[in-house]
């Protein structure tokens, strides 16, 4: 399968989880929480997810802190048994990302990068979700900077506390 390809499916994949975190946003589903986590499970079409709200937020235009409006920021890991997908990371960043531009996720030191489209930012495979996960696991926070189309940089850190517990949660619930 050519890389092109597959980052055609990556993305068709992408945009169900942006639907469905749209619908997080009014959902009552709730089934568990672990310190700053919690796992949502839907069943139509059944997938289950880790959630969580970012502990501080820094937001500076060419270096000096900023005041801006953002909408909810959150950090996800899906799991979608109906299309296969187990342990998909995203991200949306509460604004449109500059054009062309990636997100940084830097995990105790350990650094990855999330592709962008509008507001929601991603890893480019599936396999790169997995190294993610396994970081996010033994690490004790996620620090994600992007900028925004306005040129303003963003800077949100995630508390792990509760990661594990809930990312394997919400994998139990949608393994059968």
């Amino acid at each position: 399968m050519t890389s092109g390809f597959k980052r055609i499916l990556w993305t068709a994949a992408f945009t169900c989880t942006a639907f469905a975190a749209a619908a997080q946003e009014e959902a009552t589903n709730r089934v568990a929480a672990a310190t700053d986590w919690s796992v949502f499970e839907e069943s139509d079409p059944r997938e289950c997810f880790g959630v969580s709200a970012p502990k501080e937020q820094l937001n500076t235009r060419n270096g000096e802190p900023v005041q801006v409006r953002r909408g909810e920021t959150l950090l996800f890991v899906f799991y979608r048994p109906s299309q296969n997908v187990a342990g998909q990371v995203t991200f949306t960043g509460g604004y449109p990302f500059a054009s062309g531009s990636t997100v940084s996720l830097d995990i105790d030191g350990t650094e990855f990068e999330l592709f962008t489209e509008g507001e929601w930012a991603w890893p480019a495979t599936p396999e790169e979700d997995a190294r993610i996960v396994a970081a996010m696991k033994r690490g004790s926070q996620a620090v994600l900077t992007g900028v925004s189309g306005r040129g303003t940089q963003t800077q949100d850190t995630f508390s792990l506390l509760g990661f594990t517990a809930s990312v394997e949660e919400a994998e139990r619930r949608c393994s059968g």
